[in-house]
């Protein structure tokens, strides 16, 4: 299955809600600029695409469910989802599981292992800090605490510290 259609898949998939659909697309666009920035091999490219693509795929349960789209419920429930998601996605099972790991984990900060991790980390958080109007002072720590890639540093600073 091309990225393509797996971003068609999962337009569908959100139901029309325009905030998730558009926050996917703009994670998935940064995570894609970021990667290509860094040199990523293309497989590695393709794990973090898809799973930019996916990593809010729990958000509408989560609202069923909980009441809200908490990251913590996020990765818990996502993890099941996005296996069943990618169940017919032709993926190989070592890929489909990098990606059900990052959906999983697209809200744990520390012992992030890989570069496609980071870098989903990092995307999310540029998207993140405009929709949900982060301060100065969270912006500036995210800086220090989060951001670890050039690509992501400089597309970081020249948003949100110019």
């Amino acid at each position: 299955m091309k990225t393509s259609d797996i971003i068609l898949k999962m337009i569908s998939y959100s139901g029309g809600n325009l905030h998730d659909i558009n926050h996917f697309i703009k994670v998935y666009t940064f995570a894609k600029l970021i990667g290509e920035g860094e040199k990523l091999d293309e497989r590695t490219q393709k794990i973090l695409e898809i799973a930019a693509i996916i990593h809010d795929i729990a958000c509408p349960l989560c609202r069923k469910k909980y009441g809200n789209t908490n990251g913590k419920y996020q990765e818990k429930e996502g993890i099941i989802i996005a296996e069943e998601f990618l169940n017919d996605s032709g993926l190989s099972d070592e890929i489909k599981d990098r990606i059900v790991y990052l959906v999983g984990h697209h809200h744990t900060y520390d012992s992030v292992n890989g570069l496609d991790y980071q870098i989903l980390l990092e995307a999310d958080y540029i998207v993140n800090a405009d929709e949900s109007c982060y301060s100065k002072e969270n912006i500036q720590s995210a800086l220090k605490k989060i951001f670890k890639t050039g690509t992501g540093i400089t597309l970081f600073k020249s948003i949100y510290l110019l």
